[in-house]
């Protein structure tokens, strides 16, 4: 009996020791929409595209890179809905720890928590495994920028630079090329869109891309405005 035998329960382990639901996750994740993280010496970026297969679908009510906290926020690949119920449990769970401590959630704790859910419903009968993968960027309590990843099977792990979803294996590649330890904020911002731009069909522009940046200066979260993505796209031309 082969591993298809299993493909169907997510809670029973495969001969070969895998659970094939969480590897079907990944590919959900691996067919979504290019998502990219940075984490420059002095505050994090996070960048998608979101264009979508049709010119009459309004792109304003459509956002990806979400914040959570004052001073976090995620961007995803994979499967949308699943992404806005990591978003509403992060968020809730940020305001009791608000509630408890009278201080934002620092953003590795934040991480730790919803890689708990996600890691939940991977153990649990009647359940599926989120079809996402997260990136987490904010500033953690000691100062420093962070970036994190955070996948189906409820692993995480700290990045400098990483990508996911469709055309990651050449998005990191790219990275790979282009950054250095000394990185400032608006340098990774360059280079993200960079990044984007070689996997991107057609004409990128300040619509059709989101990004999200964490400042350590003033450790504030804040989504980039059409116009500014725009001045950073006519910049690098």
């Amino acid at each position: 009996m082969g591993d298809s035998a299993y493909s169907f329960s997510l809670t029973t382990f495969s001969r070969t020791g895998k659970l094939l639901q969480i590897e079907y996750a990944l590919n959900a994740v691996a067919n979504g929409r290019t998502a990219l993280g940075i984490a420059a010496t002095d505050g994090v970026v996070i960048a998608t595209d979101k264009k979508f297969s049709s010119s009459l679908v309004e792109g304003e009510d459509v956002q990806k890179v979400e914040r959570i906290t004052k001073g976090s926020g995620f961007v995803y690949s994979g499967v949308g809905p699943d992404y806005r119920v990591l978003v509403r449990k992060a968020r809730k769970s940020a305001q009791a720890y608000y509630r408890e401590y009278c201080e934002t959630k620092p953003v590795g704790q934040l991480v730790k928590s919803t890689a708990s859910v996600m890691q939940e419903y991977t153990q649990s009968g009647g359940v599926r495994p989120f079809g996402v993968s997260l990136l987490v960027a904010g500033i953690d309590s000691d100062g420093s920028p962070r970036l994190f990843q955070v996948d189906p099977s409820g692993a995480y792990f700290g990045w400098k630079a990483t990508a996911i979803g469709k055309n990651y294996v050449n998005a990191k590649n790219f990275l790979e090329k282009r950054y250095q330890e000394d990185m400032e904020l608006e340098d990774a911002i360059h280079t993200a869109l960079l990044t984007l731009r070689e996997g991107f069909e057609g004409e990128m522009n300040g619509s059709n891309i989101e990004v999200g940046v964490v400042s350590k200066s003033d450790g504030v979260f804040r989504l980039l405005t059409p116009e500014q993505i725009q001045d950073y796209l006519d910049e690098a031309n």
